[in-house]
């Protein structure tokens, strides 16, 4: 999969975006708010420890962790391969493990959503820039989050862009269920169940007189149309199981 049209200038880079860096080695993206002056908060999980998924997923999170070799550590946030949690870092380190930098994309058409084969690039819900959701009240909850934490990471409950979405919206999952409101994570689960119905498709046009055209035809129709309703009611802007954020703030 490919990220398309959202790519940013770092000197177009305004506080309160919702960025994130993309890897082609790893297939996988990275997300932050960007605070000021090249600074982003960002939620990540630290080099070494276990990721727990049981899939190759578990070898694809390291790509979030700022990268720089042991002996030439970044001079401005020192090595950060071990931190874990909700961590603030320069964006040449947010970036170091990325091949590109992009901006997030809120209130997209529907279509233009099931356009977009990547998860993790875009969501319908629409990001309004009321006070509640103002540029000041982005970085707010980010900077809440990078003192209180944002729980423990999991890679399709509670990722980088569940943190980034969170402090972009002001809108959480409610806990217990079984996918976040990342994007990528409601991906890779629609792939997922794609593949199951591709194989159910084959197997069944495979009775047909016109075996393997059929087959070929029925399931990829199948696979990709499994694959966009699975991503489309896993996004924040269409599922219910929502609630707004409450910061329990220090007197």
């Amino acid at each position: 999969m490919g990220v398309v049209s959202n790519k940013i200038d770092r000197e177009n880079l305004k506080p309160g975006d919702h960025i994130y860096s993309w890897s082609v080695a790893y297939a996988y993206s990275h997300h932050g708010i960007y605070v000021d002056e090249g600074n982003v908060i960002h939620f990540t999980r630290g080099e070494g420890q276990e990721i727990g998924t049981g899939t190759g997923l578990d070898h694809v999170i390291g790509s979030s962790l700022p990268q720089h070799p042991l002996d030439n550590p970044c001079p401005i946030c020192s090595d950060q391969s071990k931190s874990d949690g909700v961590i603030s870092s320069c964006i040449d380190c947010f970036l170091s493990r990325g091949d590109h930098l992009y901006r997030y994309e809120y209130g997209v058409e529907r279509t233009v959503f099931l356009a977009k084969a990547d998860g993790g690039t875009c969501t319908l819900v629409s990001f309004s820039s009321k006070l509640a959701n103002s540029p000041e009240q982005v970085i707010h909850r980010a900077i809440y989050f990078l003192r209180k934490g944002f729980g423990d990471y999991d890679v399709i409950k509670n990722n980088s862009e569940d943190f980034a979405l969170c402090c972009k919206t002001g809108l959480e999952v409610i806990p217990s269920v079984s996918v976040g409101q990342s994007g990528q994570a409601a991906s890779f689960q629609a792939a997922a169940c794609a593949g199951v119905a591709l194989s159910a498709s084959l197997a069944l046009a495979r009775s047909s007189p016109l075996g393997s055209v059929v087959a070929g035809v029925a399931g990829l129709a199948a696979s990709y149309g499994t694959y966009c309703v699975h991503r489309y009611f896993n996004d924040i802007g269409v599922r219910a199981d929502v609630k707004e954020v409450v910061l329990e703030e220090e007197n």
